[in-house]
Formats: C-alpha cells, structure tokens, sequence
C-alpha cells in the first residue's frame, strides 16, 4: 500500500514499481560507496546496472533483485540464473522490507551455485515435487539446506560493497 511505512507490493501498478525501486535504490548506494553508475540499456536479460572506472569504462555489471515482502524473505530467481557466472558479474538482493532496507552484494558464481544446490536439494526432499520446476529462490534459510548454503550464509554479504570495489581501480575504501 503506498504510503505507509513498510512498502507491501499489492496491486500490478506497485508490483510494477518494486524492480525499478530497487536498482534505483542501488545506484543511490554505489554513488554514497564512490562508484559510478549507471542503469543498463533496457531489455538485457542479466545486466540492470553497469559499474565504471573512473575511465568511464565498464569495470562490473550488477543485476538487481528487490523484494517487499514475503513468508521466506527471499527472491524470485529462474533457472537461467544457474548458468549466469562471470568475474566481474554481481547480484545485489535489495530488501526494502528492512528499515533502513538492507543489499546483499553476491558474486554470480556463488548465486549460481546456491541455486543449483538448494533446488537440487528441496527436489531430494520434495520428491514427489516436479524437478521440471524453472522457479528458483534465494533466501537467507532454506528448510533442506546444505554445504554453501546453511543457515546464515547470506549474512556473509550482506552490505560487501567492497567486492564491487574491488572491481573499480582507485575507488576509495569506502564511503
């Protein structure tokens, strides 16, 4: 409902509104971090941000992935997101649930294979569940967890924006 103080994405036109938010929300982020960016064209299927050096070329590229609300507290993912891996690749999960709302920065290859093992996983518990399934779903606990992706393991990236600075040649430490 807009207007009150947790954010709860109800109708198509809010829902719409959630994406958009959030890679706002993340270039606000980069900017107070010292890096520059800016959003990607429209249409890439898994770039939402570019991160420049301060040549203005592309140093890293970030998609987005924003939630409200939710019993998990987790985001929607697909299948394709299993076989996104790439250097200098990130995920920034945005919760505007928290308050301030809170960025996990993940690399890609550990977002890969968190999602590959928990569904492999959740179908080793769930069999009579279709394996067929091409939704996916990072959360911070999964009920059928496993090695890399126990209990608590998202706290590990929770605000790393030094992993993106990293990935900028003479950003400042922080910001």
């Amino acid at each position: 409902m807009l207007g009150s103080s947790m954010p709860v994405a109800r109708d198509p036109i809010e829902r719409g509104l959630v994406g958009p938010a959030g890679e706002h929300f993340l270039l606000y982020r980069l900017y107070r971090q010292g890096m520059l960016a800016s959003l990607a064209p429209p249409g890439l299927a898994t770039v939402d941000v570019l991160v420049l050096g301060y040549d203005e070329n592309v140093v890293a590229t970030v998609q987005v992935k924003t939630r409200t609300t939710g019993r998990d507290r987790g985001w929607h993912m697909s299948e394709k997101h299993e076989g996104v891996e790439a250097d200098r690749h990130f995920y920034a999960f945005v919760d505007l649930e928290d308050e301030p709302p809170t960025t996990y920065i993940i690399p890609s290859a550990k977002v890969a294979k968190v999602l590959r093992d928990s569904h492999q996983a959740w179908g080793d518990a769930k069999p009579t569940r279709s394996r067929e399934s091409k939704m996916r779903r990072i959360q911070p606990t999964y009920r059928d967890s496993g090695p890399g992706f126990e209990t608590g393991w998202l706290d590990e990236y929770r605000e790393k924006w030094e992993l993106l600075r990293a990935a900028v040649p003479g950003t400042p430490p922080s910001g």
